[in-house]
């Protein structure tokens, strides 16, 4: 049994999504590859050292790697590795995805391979598998295993991997607070683009026109509404994995509050500090409050009921998020993301914002399908 529950450890998938989105930020935009002028094969193998530097990117290279050092390390360990083949494994893991990425970097226009880079990320990993390492040797492990078993189900990991997602993807500016999942627009372009030299795909062209875009605002109900369920969405998540009782109000109100900080960061990244609360709008505290009083009055629900539900409130929140216009806030905030100083946060923050909705769909299926 102990070693059937090791393998449900959240720490896994975890550490592959956040794999994922470590390469996605890395070789972002993904585009315009070539091979770099007058450079031969075993060269571009020997990274250059910079002759500047930016802060920023020292700092967002050291941090950037200490979460998936940590998570590779706890993965390891809880998966029945011992303690220094979990630190090996979280040290020499991330550093080769960190080289891997360097090294393509220089196929990549505007981008440039860094010795320091690699130095940086290796050195996150260090940090954070040291961690994670030392506070499962002190029995961290076992404090948040019991824990977990209090307040969760055994089979669980996948909608706490979800739940620890979500708030990163609030991060990632939304044209409606809390709107995750806005990815039509992109998924239809991408089409388009996919089948644009494609002679029998004429119709399909037409069906993949870019649509008028909606330029009047949505109704204060509607913008309500989309709030509502996009707080509702991880509360019902949760339930799904929680039995019935005073926990789940608990954490409920801690969703309300990674929400309103997750938001207020978002927003404090791109104006500043002075315009931290401009996402509230009028009627953002009351579609909270009324969010936060349909999870409470809702805890009650069996699990499946709360699982059923769930997938019904994602749905909503998807088909509005899909109908709110782009606001001068949103474009705004999207350049500094996509082409300012957040570039290198931005597929971090961007790819959880635009899949979690469907993500906990897939995942709320499969597991009803199993019970089925």
């Amino acid at each position: 049994m102990a070693a059937s529950s090791r393998h449900r450890s959240s720490a896994t998938p975890l550490a592959a999504v956040y794999t994922a989105l470590l390469i996605y930020a890395s070789l972002y935009p993904f585009s315009g590859w070539r091979w770099p002028p007058g450079q031969e094969m075993f060269a571009l193998l020997a990274l250059p050292w910079p002759r500047w530097v930016l802060p920023y990117d020292l700092w967002f290279n050291l941090l950037g790697y200490l979460p998936l050092g940590a998570l590779v390390g706890i993965a390891v360990r809880r998966s029945g590795g011992a303690s220094w083949v979990a630190l090996v494994a979280a040290v020499l893991g991330p550093a080769a995805l960190s080289y891997s990425c360097e090294v393509l970097q220089q196929f990549l226009p505007g981008r440039y391979a860094s010795l320091r880079d690699l130095a940086m990320n290796s050195l996150g990993a260090v940090l954070g598998a040291a961690v994670a390492v030392g506070w499962l040797g002190v029995g961290g492990g076992s404090s948040w295993q019991a824990l977990r078993e209090r307040w969760f189900l055994r089979d669980s990991a996948g909608a706490l991997a979800l739940l620890a997602l979500w708030p990163l993807g609030l991060l990632f500016p939304a044209p409606v607070p809390l709107g995750l999942g806005q990815v039509g627009e992109r998924l239809r372009e991408a089409a388009q683009e996919l089948l644009q030299d494609v002679p029998w795909a004429e119709s399909v062209h037409q069906l993949l026109a870019a649509p008028e875009v909606a330029t009047a605002p949505l109704r204060p109900l509607a913008e309500a509404g989309i709030t509502s369920l996009g707080l509702l969405a991880p509360c019902l998540l949760a339930y799904s994995v929680m039995n019935p009782g005073w926990r789940r109000v608990v954490m409920a109100a801690g969703a309300l509050a990674l929400a309103v900080a997750g938001m207020t960061l978002s927003t404090l990244l791109n104006f500043g500090p002075q315009h931290a609360t401009a996402w509230i709008a009028p009627g953002t505290p009351q579609a909270l409050a009324a969010g936060l009083l349909l999870a409470t009055v809702l805890s009650p629900l069996r699990r499946p009921v709360a699982a059923g539900l769930a997938l019904v409130v994602l749905t909503g929140l998807v088909v509005g998020v899909a109908q709110a216009p782009n606001d001068p806030y949103f474009a705004q905030s999207l350049q500094a993301w996509e082409q300012g100083r957040f570039v290198r946060f931005h597929g971090l923050a961007q790819w959880v914002g635009w899949v979690w909705p469907y993500a906990a769909m897939g995942w709320l299926l499969t597991r009803m399908g199993r019970r089925g």
